[in-house]
């Protein structure tokens, strides 16, 4: 007589049809632990079907530079990397050499791995600056070995105190053909004392910054890390041609006015793919101040700033302004990623400023915490001396904001215009805030423009009709 087995198909079939407590426990122990092991998406989803493209890039500002015909280390100038002995004539000594090949092929000076005591030094042109994996150039915590130079011309004074303003640690003026970069080595601006002196209020001159570039043309910088800047941590001022790239500029968060990137008065810029953590905004577009910006009248245009990410809990991702009286305009700013922050975007002026800000493109702008997303402000009142002129208001023209999500906001866009100024063609264009209350509404004064497609809903100023056909849903 044959035997009659139960397989295991037929027992699962007659479990399942009369489920016992043991079984159902044992489906939710197995579901739980799936739950918690697995990705959110399935691991199919993860990767993309097909690698993504290549990320725009604005990076052809610079225009390619042969490699160098003279390669040297600081070493062979005396140079020592024990972090204590000064090499500030060493630098010096280095880069009043490499002149000699300005028109000879070019000099680039190499700085291996070590920590590299120094005052300033300035560049030449045709010249590399590579810092090797490891290096760190250190700023000297002397002052006399930052000296005095003069106020720039567009702001007749130092920013910060009368008269002439502590040069930059690295500095340069004139010089075309530059490159600052290396596989991510350090130069560290010990910005602590001077930190110290402004908030003593024992601060005789305007701090220096960590690189200051006047004058120039064609300028890379990349793959460095900035750090405790005294001041503004890169400035290019009157250049052109500048691309700031794959950078890292961290300073504390209380750290005064150590802005990470503040293009001035210049054109053709582009910075991207940075990171930036600081005391005050991550990028500032400047030109100028007050009486002696308008005279000198040289604006800041072409400047592209894209896949910036970073916090600041003082001030913005990006700031237009307020030192704005040369002009701005030609500004396209896109892939920011703030948190943490006082404000996402932020343009910034005042009466006394005059000069415009126009044809200005924000887009794609992802925020998280960060208390006022939006802000246009007025108020700095601070003037370089007692000839500003209360009649010079500024003009503000087809600025265009689309595609910004916040999260965890805490207030509506705040938009306050000049009184007197002209502050039109504005844009804003889905634009979604989560975290505001539904009551919330945007504070507008002098201002005038369109939006669509945005919560909380706009104000009334925002609603004029004649800028609806360019800001209209695509």
């Amino acid at each position: 007589m044959e035997s009659h087995k139960t397989t295991f198909p037929a027992l699962l079939l007659a479990t399942c049809k009369r489920p016992s407590f043991a079984l159902l426990f044992l489906l939710f122990t197995l579901l739980t632990f799936l739950s918690l092991h697995l990705p959110v998406r399935p691991v199919w989803l993860l990767a993309a079907p097909h690698p993504p493209p290549h990320p725009t890039t604005c990076a052809s500002f610079f225009r390619h530079v042969p490699p160098r015909k003279v390669v040297l280390s600081i070493q062979d100038f005396g140079g020592v990397g024990d972090g204590t002995t000064s090499n500030t004539e060493s630098f010096r000594r280095a880069i009043q050499y490499m002149q000699r090949f300005q028109n000879r092929g070019g000099g680039q000076l190499n700085i291996p791995a070590g920590t590299w005591l120094t005052g300033s030094f300035n560049l030449t042109s045709n010249f590399t600056l590579f810092l090797q994996h490891g290096a760190v150039i250190l700023a000297s915590q002397d002052p006399k070995e930052w000296p005095i130079i003069e106020a720039l011309p567009s702001y007749g004074r130092g920013r910060e105190r009368l008269g002439g303003r502590h040069i930059s640690l690295i500095h340069g003026n004139g010089i075309s053909n530059v490159v600052i970069t290396g596989l991510n080595g350090t130069v560290d601006g010990q910005g602590k004392m001077w930190w110290e002196l402004w908030w003593n209020r024992t601060l005789e001159h305007t701090r220096g910054h960590l690189l200051e570039l006047m004058n120039s043309d064609n300028v890379l910088i990349s793959n460095l890390t900035f750090r405790n800047s005294p001041f503004w941590t890169i400035h290019p001022v009157y250049c052109r041609n500048v691309v700031i790239k794959g950078m890292t500029i961290l300073a504390p968060l209380n750290a005064p006015n150590t802005d990470g990137i503040d293009p001035d008065s210049s054109s053709n810029v582009c910075i991207e793919d940075n990171y930036i953590e600081s005391g005050d905004d991550l990028v500032a577009i400047k030109s100028g101040w007050d009486q002696y910006g308008i005279t000198v009248a040289h604006p800041c245009t072409n400047i592209i700033v894209r896949r910036i990410s970073g916090t600041t809990p003082t001030c913005s991702g990006v700031g237009i302004g307020s030192e704005m009286s040369g002009g701005i305009s030609n500004i396209t700013i896109e892939n920011l990623h703030v948190w943490d922050s006082a404000a996402g975007v932020r343009i910034k002026s005042d009466k006394g400023r005059g000069g415009y800000v126009a044809n200005v493109s924000i887009s794609d702008i992802r925020m998280e915490r960060v208390k006022i997303p939006i802000r246009f402000s007025r108020g700095s009142n601070d003037h370089p001396d007692d000839g500003w002129d209360p009649k010079a208001v500024p003009i503000f023209k087809d600025i265009f904001i689309s595609n910004v999500v916040s999260i965890n906001s805490t207030k509506a866009p705040v938009l306050e215009g000049v009184e007197g100024s002209s502050f039109e063609g504005l844009c804003f264009k889905n634009i979604t805030l989560h975290g505001v209350a539904l009551s919330t509404r945007w504070r507008c004064e002098y201002v005038s423009g369109f939006a669509t497609e945005v919560f909380p809903v706009p104000c009334l100023e925002l609603r004029n009709n004649s800028y609806s056909s360019w800001c209209s849903p695509s």
